[in-house]
């Protein structure tokens, strides 16, 4: 129940997916409502499947006064749930049976103003419209991906055929074209039930009271993608909600373990701009083929590095992301041989899980070789870090073409086909590493990085663009 000292501030609530990439962005949203907007917020936590560092994440005693985390409580899913799925239905499934409580907490909780959910939990649109509370929907993907998934209700009753099979890339109304290969991997089959859960989930979104974009005026300049929304004939028909840029929303403060500090210390002694930050986000894996390649270009380059590492895998490019904080092999293992003996002086390999944010704000790195998650691109863009963009899966090839094509900020590595793969020869690792760390490309890459850093910290602040924005919506919750 709520205290009597809360009656004056606007009670929110919030509800994330399982998984890092969902709970990362909606739990800083939270904090940023209760620090600087004056709002009380009940973090509504699905228990089930979640990764174990979740756990770290929500510790009580890192978390402002006003923000109460509640753990629904963990759902069965035996019966609906197994590892062969795609990790989207896995989703799903998990979502439905975890917020069968809902309803009840939400009574518990005197009705909250409002309730701010992700994409995979959409159901929350049906019980919330019995108890009349307006449901915003927090998009934790770029401007990019909500145009194209407000337009695939429409797109998938046009097209006959496999979206990769169309002769011509997709006219998103008021956008540029999209690319067929830089669809989300579940487009690739719509046959899969992945799809469906996806295209059930988007079809909701005109149900939603507002939708919240991480992302920035200045940043959305750069492209068309909001304005299109905004403005195009075919939206205003769907209709589609109100649009709120309130970003960018970040991890700020990331605390780092004792195991970690060697990190910082070793940055410590490096020069200014001259670490390659490696990482490919909390699931990402790669092929042992690839790896390889990757490892023996990162020491062809001769640049310093800190290679985040996990052990490969051969079946999924997602194969830590409902165990990410678990696996913790011996990077001896897997690496090539003699590689870390060889790079001892000239790059760190961590396993696993690194603090990402305190590296990239390191006035050591001046690089980030990332799977272009939009949480780490946004990591990348806040501390003014150029990227080489290397995505694995879900919508991080549009990600890639954005940072890369329409923004100006990023380097993409071209892979070969082999095996029926396509793969990043060290020689094309060796060369984008260079081009970024030392050559001219680098430093127009580094220069617009600037601007950007510096205009998404006015945003944020007060009178800023998302600061107004956000102002905008607590002010109608008061």
């Amino acid at each position: 129940m709520v205290s009597a000292k809360d009656v004056t501030k606007p009670r929110i609530a919030f509800l994330p997916s399982p998984g890092l990439g969902h709970l990362i962005p909606l739990l800083e949203f939270a904090k940023h409502l209760v620090i600087h907007h004056n709002v009380h917020v009940s973090f509504l936590v699905i228990n089930t499947e979640a990764p174990a560092m979740q756990h770290q994440l929500l510790n009580p005693s890192t978390l402002p006064s006003d923000l109460h985390v509640i753990h629904l409580p963990p759902a069965d899913v035996s019966s609906c749930v197994n590892d062969n799925m795609n990790i989207v239905t896995q989703l799903t499934y998990i979502c439905q049976e975890s917020l069968k409580p809902l309803r009840a907490t939400l009574v518990e909780l005197n009705l909250p103003k409002a309730l701010i959910i992700d994409i995979f939990a959409t159901d929350a649109f049906l019980i919330c419209k019995e108890l009349g509370i307006p449901v915003y929907s927090f998009f934790t993907s770029p401007t990019k991906l909500l145009a194209l998934s407000f337009y695939l209700p429409k797109l998938d009753k046009e097209v006959e055929c496999e979206f990769m099979d169309l002769p011509h890339p997709i006219q998103v109304p008021g956008c540029k074209p999209l690319q067929t290969y830089d669809l989300l991997d579940l487009m690739f089959n719509r046959k899969d039930e992945e799809y469906r859960c996806y295209l059930q989930h988007v079809s909701r979104l005109t149900m939603a009271a507002g939708v919240f974009l991480n992302t920035w005026d200045d940043l959305e300049q750069k492209s068309n993608w909001l304005n299109a929304i905004k403005n195009d004939p075919f939206y205003k028909t769907l209709p589609v909600p109100p649009i709120y840029p309130v970003g960018p929303l970040i991890k700020r403060d990331e605390a780092v373990s004792e195991s970690d500090e060697f990190i910082l210390s070793w940055l410590n002694n490096q020069l200014p701009n001259s670490v390659l930050l490696v990482s490919f986000g909390s699931g990402g894996t790669l092929t042992s083929e690839q790896l390889t390649e990757l490892a023996i270009g990162l020491e062809m380059s001769k640049q310093k590095f800190i290679l985040v590492v996990r052990k490969p895998s051969d079946l999924s490019a997602h194969g830590t992301f409902f165990n990410v904080g678990r696996d913790h092999d011996d990077p001896v293992s897997y690496l090539p041989e003699g590689f870390m003996k060889r790079t001892g002086g000239q790059g760190l390999v961590v396993p696993s899980w690194a603090p990402q944010v305190k590296i990239l704000g390191h006035e050591a790195t001046g690089g980030f070789l990332s799977h272009c998650g939009w949480n780490s691109s946004l990591e990348s863009l806040v501390h003014g870090v150029p990227m080489i963009v290397w995505p694995l899966y879900a919508e991080q090839r549009m990600n890639a073409t954005l940072l890369t094509e329409e923004v100006g900020v990023a380097v993409k590595p071209m892979g070969v086909l082999q095996g029926g793969r396509k793969v990043v020869k060290k020689e094309e690792v060796e060369r984008v590493v260079r081009l970024v760390m030392q050559g001219e490309e680098g430093k127009v890459m580094r220069n617009r990085m600037r601007e950007l850093k510096d205009s998404a910290a006015k945003a944020l602040k007060f009178g800023g663009s998302s600061y107004s924005s956000l102002s905008y919506v607590v002010k109608s919750w008061k």
